[in-house]
């Protein structure tokens, strides 16, 4: 069963890559959130495919998807439903909003209100949204693929660190290399590239990946390991704020996801290493003089994960 497991996983990289030229490994990443059940935001400068990756996922995956254009005027009610009186019940009932679908395609998440941007925490963080009083659960499986434009961009502002701390990864696709340019230019002008993309699976086979990806086993030694990264944050000069117990749950979710789609039933220090920047970055706040000195979070977490030694051991099973 497992290694039928892990071809269909492989199957849903195929499909995606058939329109994301060059980029296997942000293909993967996202994936890797997917089996994981955790948010992406995808932040990157306009133009270079993170809305066609966002659809080309929904399709391959055959969840449900709804796409929001965050705009300013943009309201709460347009993501999360309204209630309106309905005169024959005699009573308010509930109008569903964006969210209730299985993937919700947030397009330039940081062009809208603060207010807005919150309506989306309860959604992301416990798969369900309370509108006057009532909750709501979300389908099954639900997940939020956000792109935003960089921070200065005309429109643009800052996303508040607890709405951050919602996505499982913040990745940047950048540009394709040569080849894939051209690629793209000789191929994009004749037909729809979203059509080259079928569905592999659905929800209920998705799960099953997403339970089989939970069950990777992790040693303790591991578990010391990355316990010992998040204690090295905390104390860093250079960090105002480390990363937090959740920050962990993500790391650990993130590199049984990464050893699952390598076809392996166990994890390695080296799956932590490297889900930890695309995990962690976003989560950090710097230091003012690591501001001054043009720190950033992920030159600061590569060189804790640079001091902070792996586990000898090289292989661990159940």
């Amino acid at each position: 069963m497992e290694q039928k497991q892990y071809e269909l996983a492989a199957q849903v990289l195929r499909e995606v890559q058939k329109v994301i030229l060059g980029k296997r490994e942000i293909v993967e990443k996202v994936l890797m959130a997917v089996l994981a059940q955790g948010h992406v935001l995808l932040d990157d400068v306009p133009g270079v495919g993170k809305t066609t990756l966002a659809m080309a996922f929904a399709r391959a995956l055959g969840l449900e998807t709804r796409r929001v254009q965050f705009t300013p005027d943009t309201m709460p009610s347009d993501i999360l439903g309204f209630s309106v009186y309905d005169k024959q019940a005699g009573a308010f009932s509930y109008q569903p909003g964006a969210v209730m679908t299985n993937l919700l395609l947030a397009d330039e998440i940081n062009r809208t209100s603060t207010k807005t941007q919150a309506a989306l925490l309860e959604a992301m963080e416990e798969r369900r949204v309370t509108v006057d009083g009532k909750t709501h659960p979300l389908p099954q499986p639900f997940f939020v693929l956000a792109t935003q434009n960089p921070v200065g961009s005309a429109g643009t502002q800052l996303l508040p660190p607890a709405q951050l701390d919602r996505f499982l990864l913040c990745l940047s696709m950048g540009y394709p290399d040569r080849e894939s340019q051209v690629e793209l230019m000789k191929e994009r002008h004749h037909a729809d590239p979203l059509a080259q993309v079928r569905p592999v699976t659905d929800a209920a086979a998705l799960g099953g990946l997403m339970d089989a990806a939970a069950m990777t086993f992790v040693a303790d030694s591991v578990y010391d390991y990355t316990a010992r990264l998040l204690e090295a944050t905390r104390c860093h000069e250079s960090l105002q704020l480390g990363l937090s117990p959740r920050a962990g749950l993500a790391l650990c979710r993130a590199a049984k996801a990464r050893a699952f789609l390598h076809a392996r039933d166990y994890v390695l220090p080296e799956d932590v290493a490297e889900a930890a920047p695309d995990v962690c970055a976003h989560r950090l706040v710097l230091a003012p003089r690591a501001r001054l000195h043009d720190e950033t979070a992920r030159s600061v977490l590569a060189e804790i994960l640079e001091r902070v030694p792996q586990p000898a051991v090289r292989e661990f099973k159940s």
